[in-house]
């Protein structure tokens, strides 16, 4: 049998000697107490080293996804090929598994693999000849070092950083963006003052207005890119009779410069939500489902992080973002609040007044295991969030039947009861 173990510094290839020890799985590990007895159980075949970091580096990120690297496919054709009849004894089965289907090489993982693996990493300093324990070191270090790195320069996916500054930018756009037409709308409202109240979507408003410009112009503009044709026409007829004042090219241009800024924010403000649901898809596709982006986004960025969200439990994450309101309920001793931010979920907002309460407390609690789910889960899929969804609105469809049904129960006899007094 041949042993198949990795190392920072490279591929060793160890021979068997004694195949019957391995069947003592309990007393393998007194083997290796000292170097002696190790190399009377083992015998180095090959050692293949790295010859820099990057190739470390790449070798050891096909070993964590269970791919079979350029090195190691190497050394195996080289080594273990000539002995195809031995078996290769590995730590990771998924590896083993790659390595049968492409080199149809025959591999071994056991409890006394395991074992095996353990004694002689203890004992490699003795085992592999020619390398300072001082340099395994340093290359175990590096190496570590050198995957962090990867880890966080290739998986952005996972930084969930990039959420909290996401959600905070679209909110305080939406802050300037109202300040911005509320100030457009008062300031064009001075020379147009009818449009105002004929357009109602702010973005059509200061296209509108970023293309008439003077109202004189209205009669000669064609808006039917921007606006209806039943608007447009009204937009014209107000035109000619409007009480608005005059105003000078100057202020029409500064207008205009207004406009343009509301039009581009809100293109960015577009640009900037698109983002944000694909990185929480990306990161929290389970709490995505139930609460939607913007909730789910915002209750990452009042929790940290969502591996800190993650340790709140379901009736925290209920209130979260309704502190205020929870600590004058203590000290006046009130009623606590029901719903803090998940009040905004879709699920919460469709119900009656009456059930708000229940449904959120129901939400909560699923979306306390989505949201594990999602920072310590290995899959990236959005099942379990849309099996919870289906249940949460069939108990949704349930609440509110069983009102209606109990409306019409007892609204028949409440009037029989009323009739009869009549008489």
């Amino acid at each position: 049998m041949l042993v198949l173990f990795e190392t920072a510094a490279g591929y060793a290839i160890f021979k068997v000697l004694d195949e019957q020890k391995l069947q003592q799985v309990d007393s393998l590990w007194k083997e290796f107490e000292t170097p002696e007895k190790a190399n009377k159980v083992v015998k180095l075949k090959h050692f293949e080293k790295f010859q820099d970091t990057t190739e470390a580096l790449a070798a050891a990120t096909a070993m964590v996804e269970g791919k079979l690297g350029k090195s190691l496919k190497k050394v195996l054709k080289k080594v273990v090929a000539k002995e195809a009849h031995e078996q290769l004894a590995i730590t990771d089965v998924k590896l083993g598994g790659v390595i049968k289907e492409k080199l149809n090489l025959s591999c071994v993982h056991s409890p006394a693999v395991a074992e095996l693996m353990r004694g002689i990493r203890n004992q490699m300093e003795g085992l592999i000849t020619g390398l300072p324990a001082r340099e395994i070191s340093a290359m175990s270090l590096g190496l570590a070092h050198s995957l962090s790195r990867y880890k966080l320069k290739f998986s952005p996916d996972k930084v969930d950083t990039m959420i909290v500054q996401a959600i905070s930018l679209l909110d305080d756009l939406d802050k300037e963006l109202n300040n911005y037409i509320m100030r457009c709308r008062e300031w064009y409202g001075w020379h147009f003052p009818e449009l105002g109240k004929i357009i109602t979507d702010n973005l059509a408003y200061c296209k509108s207005v970023r293309k008439i410009g003077d109202r004189t112009n209205v009669a000669s503009m064609e808006l039917s890119d921007i606006l209806p044709e039943e608007i447009e026409a009204e937009v014209k007829l107000a035109a000619e009779i409007s009480m608005g004042t005059e105003v000078s090219e100057e202020d029409i241009a500064n207008i205009m410069h207004l406009c343009d800024q509301v039009i581009e924010i809100t293109e960015y403000r577009s640009q900037l939500y698109d983002y944000l649901k694909n990185r929480m898809m990306a990161i929290a596709p389970n709490l995505t489902v139930m609460v939607g982006e913007l909730v789910g986004a915002r209750l990452i960025s009042h929790a940290g992080s969502l591996l800190n969200l993650a340790k709140h439990p379901a009736s925290t994450v209920q209130i979260l973002g309704a502190e205020k309101a929870l600590f004058r309920a203590l000290k006046t001793r009130r009623d606590t609040p029901k719903y803090g931010l998940i009040y905004h979920a879709s699920l919460v907002g469709q119900t009656t007044a009456k059930n708000k309460g229940k449904i959120s407390r129901m939400l909560a609690a699923k979306s306390a295991l989505a949201i594990r789910y999602d920072a310590l889960g290995e899959d990236t899929n959005a099942e379990m969030g849309v099996e919870n969804r289906a249940k949460l609105e069939a108990r949704l469809r349930y609440l509110e039947e069983k009102g209606i049904r109990r409306i019409m129960f007892f609204h028949p006899r409440c009037l029989d009861l009323t009739s009869r007094q009549h008489f």
